[in-house]
């Protein structure tokens, strides 16, 4: 029966653990990216909102700006998942609002 070298082994169970550590750390930091990507995003939304809200008062028209492409952000975003309630619609429903259960 050979030996078994426990250094090795051991060796062996780090390098194998070393792996699935360096896995994990590169998905930490893959969702740490991720929540700092939509922080920024909020961050960046209402300062698109402080604009549009000032372009309004220094004179532009809600019409005039949506003709230039500049259509209000909360606008648009409220448009979205209008597109996605029409298919919601079609699902049988009660006079409250609550589908099927009773």
């Amino acid at each position: 029966m050979p030996t078994i070298d426990i250094e090795q082994t051991r060796n062996q169970a780090r390098a194998l653990l070393d792996s699935r550590i360096e896995s994990v750390t590169n998905l930490v930091k893959t969702r740490q990216r991720i929540t700092d990507l939509r922080e920024q995003l909020a961050d960046a939304e209402r300062e698109d909102k402080r604009a549009y809200v000032r372009a309004t008062k220094d004179g532009w028209s809600t019409e005039e700006l949506k003709k230039l492409g500049l259509e209000s952000g909360a606008a648009a975003r409220r448009r979205k998942p209008a597109t996605t309630r029409t298919s919601d619609d079609s699902s049988p429903s009660t006079d409250d609002g609550v589908t099927g259960a009773e």
